[in-house]
């Protein structure tokens, strides 16, 4: 298909697209044609809608709480009642709060890394899937990470190796009904300052240092030895969700310089 139209007709549901990849995504499939549905707890998603709107797009602005079912149902129903059909839903929220020695995070700390990084891309799974069975077809699109190899960040590694597990094992069960689900895990990504900040208390020296030592090892392991895009990362992301990647189904593509989870 022609990159300029892929997304032609089609609902698109992008999680976390007030900023980053999200948004990146949300941008991506505009310019294809895409009718999307932009999901964020934060209200600065109806900002990103208002300016997809301004250059011509078909864009929904839903705020939703992703780490609690009902928020993954509220999505689902917004898009629904607008659009009436869902074809593509790209679950992106997650993202690690903490850096530093899995022995040095509290139990607090633990839950709030998994509630944030693996609950809202299996909820959004969970909610999603019964209006594509419905309508016999649909493409998944979970955003894991190549985290699953690295230090530091113990807690959200296992939410991203959970993310990927539940991509593949979704791919088996929904092959038969024409949906496919796929990962893209993204490595290093430069991020710029971001809009809405992860964890909002300032860093002790000690915690600068642990993110220090973690950015250095995850360039190491980064053939390329250079930091991604956001663009990048969604030029993957949309090539999963479109028909070109027909085929394609139960895989986790790291989009990471040559690094591997």
């Amino acid at each position: 298909m022609s990159g300029r139209h892929r997304f032609e007709g089609k609902v698109m549901i992008v999680t976390g697209a007030a900023q980053g990849i999200g948004r990146a995504v949300a941008a991506t499939a505009a310019r294809e044609g895409g009718r999307l549905v932009l999901v964020d707890r934060s209200e600065r998603v109806h900002e990103v809608a208002n300016d997809l709107a301004a250059e011509g797009a078909s864009a929904l602005a839903v705020t939703a709480d992703l780490e609690t079912y009902a928020g993954a149902e509220t999505m689902v129903a917004a898009a629904m009642e607008a659009f009436g059909r869902i074809d593509i839903s790209v679950h992106n929220v997650g993202g690690t709060i903490w850096m530093k020695p899995f022995w040095e995070y509290q139990e607090a700390e633990m839950v709030k890394e998994i509630n944030r990084s693996l609950w809202p891309t299996l909820w959004s799974c969970r909610a999603v899937i019964p209006a594509m069975i419905a309508q016999g077809s649909g493409s998944i699109v979970n955003v894991g990470s190549n985290a699953t190899r690295g230090i530091h960040r113990v807690p959200y590694s296992a939410a991203k190796g959970g993310v990927h597990a539940m991509t593949t094992c979704m791919a088996m069960e929904l092959a038969d009904k024409g949906i496919r689900v796929n990962a893209v895990s993204p490595g290093a990504i430069d991020n710029g300052e971001r809009v809405i900040p992860r964890n909002p208390k300032p860093l002790s020296e000690q915690e600068t240092l642990w993110g220090k030592e973690t950015y250095e090892q995850v360039l190491r392991d980064t053939m390329m030895g250079r930091l991604g895009t956001q663009d990048e990362v969604a030029a993957a992301i949309c090539f999963f969700a479109s028909d070109e990647a027909s085929y394609i189904t139960g895989q986790t593509c790291f989009v990471a310089g040559g690094s591997i989870g």
